[in-house]
């Protein structure tokens, strides 16, 4: 990943990444890539030492390794890093930082007159503005996007093409929404009536707040609460097409993989991984630190604990046990 008018030293580049030269540090770097790619000019990186030599081989202008790189004496410079795939990632970063498009609203563009846009945002092609809206700093709107009105939104955030922002929510400080997803929609709630056997809408006047580094995938939706608040707590991660109800509680440093969907009411706590097509029950809670496999499945008002513990299946118990369960079976179906 080239950009021809980005140069940045070796030794900028540890700087960023806080990691320390092994080499020239004056060399220029013009982006990043993975070794089998490599044009000159690249950062590529290694976690270990059996690739180091390609690597090195490679038409790559510098590589980021670990410890294992020290006593090498490579004729290209080395960024020594503890965490190699992480330095990568800001480098990347670093890069990618810098080749932003020039600030400021396209002409297509409606923005009401009491929106307030802070200092080098940037509002793309046919973007829907909406009243007392409030833009951070530097933060970036991709085109044909709607923010209703109310939204804020915090400093450095960056939102891609067709993202839709109900009113009142609200997006904290560098949230990434990526295309097509849809934040603060109505939850699913409905009344019976006993005497028609109709459904009548419940009341959705809930918020939903967003808060600082959530990354939400494309065409994921999360809505608002009922009558309460739906919160995505700092630093948690969402894949595509995953679907969050009213009134969910997620917690800090989630990972939540593709087309997870998650009933109303659920609190997920601390540093919990889900894994793809996950389902949660409503009003179930996911203690901190647990893991749940692929296609696993929590049933309403169940809870799952254990920090560290692997649960897997439907309904999701510890990984132990369900693999034992299916021990069992096989020698019953073979009897």
């Amino acid at each position: 990943m080239n950009h021809a008018a980005i140069k940045r030293s070796v030794k900028e580049i540890a700087e960023h990444v806080r990691a320390t030269v092994h080499g020239d540090g004056r060399i220029e770097v013009t982006g990043v890539s993975s070794i089998a790619s490599a044009s000159p000019g690249d950062l590529v990186f290694v976690e270990d030492e059996k690739n180091l030599r390609l690597a090195l081989q490679s038409p790559a202008a510098a590589v980021i390794a670990g410890a294992f790189a020290a006593g090498n004496t490579a004729s290209k410079p080395l960024i020594l890093s503890s965490q190699p795939r992480l330095a990568f990632a800001r480098a990347a970063q670093f890069f990618s930082a810098s080749s932003k498009r020039e600030p400021g609203i396209h002409p297509s563009a409606v923005v009401h007159p009491s929106a307030r846009l802070g200092k080098d945002a940037v509002v793309g092609e046919h973007v829907v503005i909406g009243e007392s809206v409030v833009i951070g700093e530097a933060t970036r709107i991709g085109a044909a996007s709607v923010i209703g009105s109310g939204v804020r939104l915090g400093r450095h955030c960056q939102l891609y093409p067709n993202v839709t922002i109900y009113p009142g929510a609200q997006l904290g400080d560098r949230v990434i929404v990526h295309a097509g997803a849809v934040l603060g929609s109505d939850g699913f709630g409905y009344v019976r009536d006993k005497d028609t056997g109709r459904y009548e809408k419940f009341p959705q006047i809930g918020r939903l707040e967003i808060e600082d580094d959530v990354e939400i995938g494309a065409n994921t939706t999360i809505d608002r609460g009922a009558l309460e608040i739906t919160r995505i707590a700092c630093g948690t991660k969402i894949d595509n097409l995953v679907h969050i109800g009213h009134n969910c509680q997620i917690g800090e440093d989630v990972v939540i993989a593709a087309q997870t969907g998650f009933s109303g009411s659920i609190v997920v706590e601390n540093n919990v991984v889900l894994g793809g097509q996950v389902g949660v029950g409503e009003h179930a809670r996911i203690c901190e630190g647990v893991m749940l496999g692929g296609q696993g499945g929590v049933l309403p008002k169940k809870i799952l604990r254990g920090k560290g513990v692997a649960f897997w299946g439907t309904p999701a118990q510890p990984l132990r046990q369900y693999l034992k369960q299916l021990a069992a079976v096989a020698r019953l179906a073979k009897k």
